[in-house]
């Protein structure tokens, strides 16, 4: 959930070099020649129109492994930065015969790189670049987009179908990496350790990855940092940590699906307590840092303490809790916001009870159902935002119904009205108008259909899209199917309308 100033990017130096002719470069021949390239380079991203070049085309990840190194910061008044050393294993499927594709990979060096064991053979990098151990390497940019690419190819080459294991051995100096917005984001580096919130392509600043939630995967986490230093990622402790030379190793499960940006692994003077349980029995593992003031500590406790009847009213609403686990990561940090990492949300200086209950129920929307588009980020935030007027409404707060009429009252500027949630655009993703107006097109949307037909459609959704993605056409079809209501004229009033909604939908 973040508040973000709007503004574009500036004052960064990067190479500048052309990408959209290297899928066909270097492609074989096919057997007995005049069919065209058989074997071709995957694309350069997913297609998503607001990040171009998130994600990599002709292959899916299955699972990655993350076996890092990290030392924080010396104190004051050395520069904050950080060392980060890894090596990340990456099992994949090839999708079609592949001579090359790409990993994103931001201001990290690579030292390595195999395939299935094999060394990677070095490629021609663009105009400005240079080639690593059989990785061309460059930074880019593109129509004002800040691109990162990590070219691999593979000898033999990928036939479509087929598994691989990536290796990449790499590293480089972290400091506190900026997103399209200019805010903070990725591995931000803090004195005592590091915050990491990726949305929206922010994982390529700490590992190799296809960056783009249509391609999930599993996690492990294996990190050694300083002793006395803890580590919280995403799931359960597969074992105990282990200390040695003044050292400690970490050691982190997630299991289920998990788009690349809800990935965490944050460091720092935690206290890590003990795990409490939901009453359907989800884990919930809470890492709160020992430097919070009394104030927000106290926030904090008491937020954190609701975590189980959140879930517990949740699951009465939306179904079972999808993942293995819940809980929290509280940090002392500059970020400013909070992030729904899968299963362990960040948040920044302290826990408030509505933020708390908007960060679980993205566990539901935003995470086992990703958006397919980051264009369609409302099915994240505005469902985030209603669960919330749903929790407060359960606590005998305001009702979801006097939530809705309190935002629909107000005069509000031309402006306001005329940003598309639907389509808000890249510097629009995290837009007031998304989260509220999203929460009030779900409420619309409940009044319009009933009651029995808004939340069985609502588990139908995560149901159908579970582990998955989907869009706000799919969502449509959806509501649709279980209402039996032509939803279109509902969904163009309320996504892409630039005006104030009738008050067709506002009750008594």
């Amino acid at each position: 959930m973040r508040a973000r100033r709007m503004k574009l990017v500036g004052g960064l130096a990067v190479a500048v070099a052309v990408v959209g002719g290297l899928g066909a470069t270097g492609a074989a021949a096919a057997p007995g020649g005049g069919e065209g390239p058989r074997y071709t380079a995957g694309a350069p991203g997913a297609g998503d129109a607001y990040f171009p070049y998130a994600g990599n085309g002709g292959y899916d990840v299955q699972h990655y492994d993350l076996d890092l190194t990290y030392a924080p910061p010396a104190p004051e008044p050395a520069p904050l930065e950080g060392r980060l050393d890894g090596i990340a294993t990456i099992d994949l499927v090839a999708t079609q015969d592949l001579n090359r594709f790409n990993l994103d990979l931001r201001g990290m060096d690579v030292r390595s790189l195999t395939v299935n064991g094999k060394a990677a053979t070095a490629i021609a990098p663009p105009a400005i670049g240079a080639t690593v151990d059989g990785a061309a390497y460059w930074h880019v940019q593109d129509d004002d987009r800040r691109v990162w690419e990590l070219t691999v190819q593979p000898r033999p080459k990928l036939k479509a179908g087929q598994h691989a294991q990536v290796v990449v051995e790499y590293g480089g100096t972290t400091t506190v990496p900026l997103d399209i917005e200019e805010a903070e984001y990725g591995w931000v580096t803090t004195r005592d350790g590091a915050i990491v919130a990726s949305e929206p392509d922010g994982s390529m600043t700490w590992y190799p990855v296809s960056d783009h939630q249509t391609d999930k995967a599993s996690y492990g986490f294996e990190i050694t940092v300083p002793e006395g230093k803890v580590v919280v990622a995403n799931g359960v402790q597969s074992k105990p940590e282990e200390t040695s030379g003044g050292w400690t190793t970490w050691f982190w499960d997630a299991p289920d699906q998990q788009a690349s940006y809800l990935t965490t692994a944050s460091v720092g003077d935690f206290d890590l307590r003990e795990t409490t349980y939901s009453s359907s029995g989800v884990p919930i593992i809470d890492a709160v840092d020992t430097k919070l003031s009394p104030a927000r500590l106290a926030t904090t406790n008491a937020s954190l303490a609701r975590q189980a009847d959140m879930i517990d009213f949740f699951e009465s609403r939306f179904g079972a809790y999808p993942f293995n686990s819940f809980g929290s990561i509280v940090d002392n940090d500059s970020v400013g916001y909070a992030l729904e990492t899968q299963t362990r949300p960040v948040y920044s200086s302290q826990a408030s009870q509505g933020t708390v209950a908007h960060e679980l129920a993205h566990q539901w929307f935003g995470n086992a159902v990703s958006p397919e588009r980051w264009q369609d980020i409302w099915l994240n935030e505005g469902w985030a935002t209603y669960a919330t007027w749903l929790w407060t409404e359960q606590n005998g707060g305001t009702t979801a119904q006097q939530a809705y009429n309190a935002w629909y009252a107000p005069a509000r500027t031309t402006a306001y009205w005329s940003l598309q949630i639907g389509d808000p655009g890249p510097l629009g993703l995290f837009a007031s108008q998304v989260y509220n107006r999203g929460a009030a097109t779900l409420h619309a949307l409940r009044v319009e259909v009933g009651d029995e037909a808004f939340f069985a459609a609502t588990q139908l959704w995560l149901e159908r899209y579970d582990d998955s993605a989907g869009t706000a056409e799919d969502f449509q079809a959806v509501f649709e199917e279980v209402s039996g209501e032509d939803l279109d004229g509902f969904f163009q009033t309320w996504l892409y309308g630039q005006a104030k909604p009738p008050a067709t939908w506002t009750l008594p």
